[in-house]
């Protein structure tokens, strides 16, 4: 590092390079002089004005120079006076030794370890960067840390947070993957943030959209006013497969059906935050929300230090209050289990990290049975009355007396306890007529008809094929939209337009006129990304954000929630199933709401 630069090379390239290095936000394009260097490298700056500050480089007589930055300084290693890149004077200091363009590129490669100056957003709103090393507003900080680290230092810290997944047994399942079922939890060490003024907009538009459908499943399974008002078609709900007609009539506890719900949202070109989609049965994915939070504080907790992050780890305490919340009146202390289906299940360590979190039982349906009119549970002291399910089964599972005869993952007998009231489901059976993509899109209308307001979080545009003519516009227009069936999940059955051959869009024709009713179209979202370690650099991925939400008491959103990112280049597709992983979602308190 002390030799000197060659004087035969592009020194345009050469400072469109430096101007974006690793130091980029704190670079400016004035003339910076009267730079004194003594020899124990003590740099001094003399600014033209009091508040100046060393913006720069200076060639010391070592391997190091001082940087100066926003509130304190850190060493880098340089051996450049930069300013504004004086070539006459960059030749005349290069002109001892020659060195080839690779030979300057590697040397350079220590100034730009993960590639911060070359980082290409490729056209689309990167949340992190506008240009090569030119950070948003309220992320410099971010950009500082990860552009001071030395050449392979987030790499050994990504190997060990991938360890730490590893022996936390943070797993997910999928089923029918060749190389086996169980999967370590695919996790990107760099955080996504979110400003908490932005998170305060979500949080308004969360809150007012969960309010609208609780009112519309409850509307549903009584007078269903929506329908005889002609704001939506009664097909609609007539033919949805999320519509229990088993449970016509019934009153949940509190008159809450949706108690958690995982929200997917998605930003696009233009910046704006979408609602993609809503997950109204049995949401997953929050036991790694904060899984993810436990393992950057152990493996990078110098991110964190003077930042106000708001915290993830409460989510199992306020869920536990929640369901305590909902219990029958009678119970004074009601006992709660978790309810799952079992080790198959994708989303099984999160059914015992739940539980284990709120101190309550994990149960199977063998482990249940109904008893004089109430759900018990087996224990080695006998039997002992459950008063809330927090259940992590779909709704045709739950009583093969009233719903599938052959399932073996419910308890008989219950869907009877629970329309006496006396035990809570949670969520409440049903809630999967709201769950539905073609219903998805009346969303907006709903929110105007129960609550007289304007929806604060926008829909993305959505074609029903149930119309006509919005079928006959997604049939012309195919191979730009994304087609999904209204009823799948998991990224499964997506046709994504542009990247489907000829074969693929065929296909999709046949299957939309032989059953309209199962499909929607949207035109394909240019969803937002954040910088991921791809190898030894940085690269934009796409991602999306499920927040989730708890009905209760009052509503309770947990900070930030899940973002989960097509790791595969060029993939739009999040869900781990489909080859995603997912980040630290960090949303930032203001200066001014941390004092």
């Amino acid at each position: 590092m002390d030799r000197p630069f060659s004087g035969n090379f592009d020194w345009n390239a050469f400072r469109q390079y430096a101007l974006f290095h690793r130091a980029a936000p704190y670079l400016h394009s004035t003339k910076i002089s009267n730079l004194i260097c003594n020899k124990t490298n003590d740099i001094r700056y003399c600014g033209r004005n009091a508040g100046d500050r060393c913006r720069g480089f200076v060639q010391t007589n070592s391997r190091n120079a001082v940087f100066f930055g926003k509130q304190r300084c850190f060493e880098v290693p340089t051996f450049v006076e930069f300013s504004e890149i004086d070539p006459i004077f960059m030749n005349q200091q290069s002109q001892s030794t020659g060195m080839t363009m690779e030979q300057i590129a590697a040397d350079l490669r220590l100034l730009d370890p993960l590639g911060i100056s070359q980082y290409d957003t490729k056209g689309f709103f990167d949340e992190m960067f506008t240009g090569p090393g030119s950070a948003r507003a309220g992320v410099e900080f971010l950009v500082e840390k990860l552009a001071s680290m030395p050449l392979g230092e987030l790499q050994r810290r990504q190997g060990s947070a991938d360890h730490e997944l590893l022996n936390m047994g943070i797993t997910f399942n999928v089923y029918g993957h060749s190389a086996g079922t169980e999967k370590v939890w695919p996790f990107d060490l760099i955080p996504r943030v979110i400003l908490e003024s932005e998170w305060l907009y979500v949080e308004r538009g969360l809150k007012q959209r969960i309010r609208a459908l609780n009112m519309f499943i409850d509307d549903m399974y009584h007078d269903q006013k929506i329908i005889r008002d002609g704001i939506m078609p009664e097909y609609m709900i007539q033919s949805s497969k999320g519509y229990l007609r088993q449970i016509q009539g019934m009153n949940p506890q509190r008159g809450i059906w949706c108690h958690i719900t995982g929200t997917d949202l998605v930003r696009g070109g233009d910046g704006q935050i979408y609602v993609l989609e809503d997950n109204l049965r049995c949401p997953s994915g929050v036991s790694y929300v904060i899984e993810n939070r436990e393992v950057m504080k152990r493996t990078f907790p110098q991110l964190f230090e003077g930042r106000n992050i708001l915290p993830v780890e409460t989510y199992p305490e306020q869920l536990l209050k929640m369901l305590q919340y909902i219990a029958p009146p009678a119970a004074n202390e009601p006992t709660v289990v978790v309810l799952s289906p079992g080790i198959h299940n994708s989303a099984y360590f999160e059914h015992c990290f739940l539980a284990q979190q709120m101190g309550v039982e994990l149960v199977q349906g063998s482990d249940l049975l109904v008893k004089d009119g109430y759900v018990h549970m087996r224990t080695t002291r006998g039997l002992k009355r459950v008063d809330v399910i927090y259940r992590r089964i779909d709704d045709d599972f739950l009583d093969p007396e009233c719903l599938r005869p052959d399932s073996t993952l419910g308890v008989k007998g219950l869907m009877g306890v629970y329309r006496t009231g006396k035990v809570a489901l949670v969520n409440a059976p049903g809630t999967g007529v709201a769950d539905d993509k073609a219903v998805y899109a009346f969303v907006p209308k709903m929110i105007k008809y129960y609550l007289g307001e304007d929806m604060i979080l926008p829909n993305v545009e959505t074609f029903m094929c149930a119309d006509e003519t919005e079928r006959n516009y997604v049939l012309q227009h195919m191979a730009e939209l994304v087609i999904k069936p209204a009823n799948e999940s998991g990224g499964y059955g997506i046709l994504i337009g542009p990247n489907a051959t000829k074969e693929q869009l065929e296909k999709y024709r046949e299957l939309i006129l032989s059953n309209p009713r199962n499909y929607v179209a949207q035109p394909m979202v240019a969803l937002s990304t954040v910088p991921t370690l791809c190898g030894d650099k940085l690269e934009g991925r796409h991602v999306d954000l499920r927040p989730y939400i708890l009905f209760g008491e009052d509503i309770y959103i947990v900070p930030g929630g899940l973002t989960r990112v097509a790791l595969v280049k060029g993939s739009i597709v999040v869900n781990s199933s489909q080859g995603g992983g997912s980040k630290d979602t960090w949303v930032l308190r203001s200066e001014a709401n941390s004092q």
